[in-house]
């Protein structure tokens, strides 16, 4: 049974991330030049459009593994969770296309499902951070780094 509570545990993880590690990392290296374009988008400058995409390529590859690994997970779980809410707010305007309410196939609707699915994905990288309950958030603002050992078959918290 510990196997596969470890085996389980190892699999909810890396199914968090396999969004950004390895698909939209691995886009944004083998398509630099579209990941390029979409940056424009957010920031016309070509050079700070670089820069977006490298630190988005820093949170995908880096603060995902930190999740799976463990290492450091819940600071690398809030820095994700927050890179979503971000990419959301600038890159998922659903309010933008004015025709959400109009055409149920329209662009608005699609990139609402889309909004939806980062904060959700958000709320799944807060649940590493701060637990499934209220007593786990203080111990987070007091002690960041901390890990939550997901590995570990004791009912321990994790403590500084």
């Amino acid at each position: 049974m510990s196997a596969l509570s470890i085996g389980l545990a190892l699999a909810i993880r890396v199914v968090l991330v396999l969004l950004f590690l390895p698909f939209s990392a691995l886009d944004k290296i083998l398509d630099f030049r579209g990941a390029l374009a979409q940056a424009e988008e957010a920031l016309p400058s070509k050079v700070g459009a670089t820069g977006l995409i490298l630190v988005g390529l820093f949170v995908e590859v880096f603060m995902s593994a930190g999740v799976v690994s463990g290492v450091a997970d819940r600071a690398c779980a809030f820095v994700l969770a927050g890179y979503c809410a971000v990419t959301a707010l600038v890159w998922k305007q659903f309010w933008r296309p004015g025709d959400f309410w109009s055409s149920s196939d329209g662009m608005g609707r699609a990139l609402f499902w889309d909004f939806r699915k980062n904060l959700a994905l958000a709320a799944g990288f807060l649940l590493i951070v701060f637990g499934t309950d209220a007593s786990s958030i203080a111990q987070f603002f007091a002690h960041p780094t901390i890990q939550s050992h997901p590995y570990s078959l004791t009912q321990e918290r994790a403590r500084p």
